[in-house]
């Protein structure tokens, strides 16, 4: 059963409750611990689908079209498979509104549960803002340290990244405007849907500058790339025919990759392949890849479903019974029951061979906004029995949960790639997209509600600590880009480099970071 609208504060008794009512009768403090488990648990299921979500990502990404292209020298024909998607593009839309999911269902689902009050919900916009400040810092730290000691990883181009950078710094000030200048403390119908058709701006841009467009873009020079972004190693691995070799590669990857998926290995500054290039998946069941070993035979998409299940059942995987010691094995294992439901849950998820993936797309995010509702319950309930500001809730434990998808994916790019375009670019464009679309669309929402049955603008109540969180944000940003830039000039690459800086740097980030959540959190709380 759904909470109730009751909301006690403090010491008071709450007396909404998640499933059963008997959950009122213990005191408020085991509740709270309890909802708090529950919390991390949805997170952890969070982590799960958004695995699945990337690989289905990399599916849609991967999606080519075959062209024929004729030699004007020559008059020679050649047939080429032409990659559909625009890599700058991807990245902030499939990859960045991706990993941002989390964050964009709970704000929607906040202000669907808000319709009929004429003050915006406090879960969106503090967990947008937070989820903001967890991307441009936690994650900037660890991509900082996570290349190998000496190894340099530079953006390889900057007239993008600046796009980007403009409009990340833009939706922010922007959100400033709306609320503190223009309309104080409330949000009319015109400024949502503004704020909406800025995320359409910003992908013209930025194609514009991928492109080089004449008058749109900076004449700015970038390095070159690799053809493919994974470093030549891991590449390597795919192009394997010997099928002993490859089976051991699956076999020790199965539980060490776990469901991380690389879906950069995709991404190219060109815009064609061969048509011979071969799309093989490093990771696979082993039974699938036996089933290939053995027949020769690509396996049914029937056989690649069953396997979900079938991994999800298993207690150990490959590089679990490789453990010495009981003691590590058990705790394999125990944490393989541990994230059991979760697993075979998500595999009803079609495999992602089908219709270049978008089915598992849509599905996965599906499960993605199922949890952020039942977060958005839990939250309800934390604050309800705590008596802790919902913007405080939404700063911290909210904003870092939701932002675990972002983490993984920039820092799979930061090892994997050679350059730092993604790792960074990821960052970055998750928050223009929370923004534009994790704040304008529930805003948008709302506000055409109110206008329609009230004709009255949406209300922010406590728009005075939003705002605040704002500016120490922006401040704080630009302690962080400062630093990127310094390193670029000095170390000649924004990620990497020698190990003793490179733990400054990601020291110096945390310490940014923290300085934004305690400050505001004090803040929205009335002790400054």
């Amino acid at each position: 059963m759904l909470p109730s609208a009751n909301v006690a504060l403090g010491h008071e008794k709450c007396d909404s409750y998640l499933l059963f009512q008997a959950e009122t009768l213990h005191g408020n403090g085991l509740r709270a611990v309890i909802y708090f488990i529950a919390l991390a648990y949805c997170f952890i299921g969070l982590s799960a689908i958004t695995a699945r979500f990337f690989r289905s990502m990399e599916a849609v990404v991967k999606h080519t079209r075959k062209v024929v292209v004729i030699d004007p020298v020559t008059n020679v024909a050649t047939t080429k498979n032409e990659k559909v998607w625009n890599y700058t593009i991807a990245d902030i839309t499939l990859l960045a509104f991706g990993t941002s999911f989390p964050q964009i269902s709970l704000a929607t689902i906040d202000a669907i549960r808000n319709l009929g009050s004429l003050y915006a919900g406090g879960l969106g916009p503090g967990t947008l803002v937070g989820s903001a400040a967890f991307d441009l810092f936690p994650i900037h730290a660890v991509c900082v340290v996570v290349p190998k000691a000496g190894e340099l990883k530079k953006i390889s181009d900057i007239g993008v990244w600046l796009v980007e950078l403009l409009w990340s710094f833009w939706a922010y000030v922007w959100l400033y405007i709306i609320l503190e200048v223009w309309t104080p403390n409330e949000i009319t119908l015109w400024e949502s849907l503004i704020t909406v058709l800025q995320f359409a701006v910003l992908l013209i841009h930025a194609y514009a500058q991928d492109k080089r467009w004449p008058y749109l873009s900076m004449p700015l020079a970038r390095s070159e790339r690799p053809l493919e972004w994974v470093p030549e190693e891991v590449s390597s691995c795919k192009a394997k025919n010997n099928h002993e070799e490859y089976y051991n590669v699956l076999e020790l990857d199965d539980d060490v990759r776990g469901d991380l998926v690389d879906v950069y290995s995709t991404h190219s500054r060109h815009g064609s392949v061969d048509e011979s290039e071969p799309f093989t998946e490093i990771r696979e069941s082993s039974a699938v890849t036996e089933h290939k070993v053995n027949s020769g035979e690509e396996p049914t998409l029937l056989l690649l479903w069953k396997e979900q299940f079938v991994d999800a059942l298993k207690l150990e995987g490959a590089e679990s019974r490789k453990l010495d010691g009981i003691c590590p094995r058990v705790a394999r294992i125990s944490w393989r029951l541990l994230i059991f439901p979760w697993k075979f849950m998500f595999a009803f998820v079609p495999p992602y061979h089908i219709a270049n993936g978008w089915i598992a797309f849509v599905c996965s995010l599906l499960f993605i906004t199922w949890i952020a509702y039942i977060v958005t319950l839990l939250t309800d309930l934390i604050s309800c029995v705590t008596g802790i500001n919902a913007y405080v809730i939404a700063f911290t434990a909210l904003a870092s949960g939701t932002s675990w998808p972002d983490l993984v994916a920039s820092k799979i790019a930061a090892e994997r790639q050679t350059t730092a375009d993604s790792a960074i670019a990821n960052i970055i464009c998750s928050n223009s997209v929370n923004i534009y679309v994790g704040i304008g669309v529930p805003w948008l929402i709302d506000t055409t509600y109110n206008y329609l049955v009230y004709n009255k603008p949406l209300y922010v109540r406590d728009a005075g600590g939003l705002s605040f969180s704002l500016v120490i944000f922006f401040v704080t940003s630009i302690g962080c880009i400062s630093v990127l830039v310094l390193r670029r000039l000095t170390i000649g690459a924004e990620l990497g480099g020698p190990r003793i800086w490179a733990w400054v740097t990601c020291v110096y980030f945390m310490f940014l970071w923290l300085i934004f959540v305690v400050v505001s959190c004090l803040k929205v709380s009335g002790v400054i």
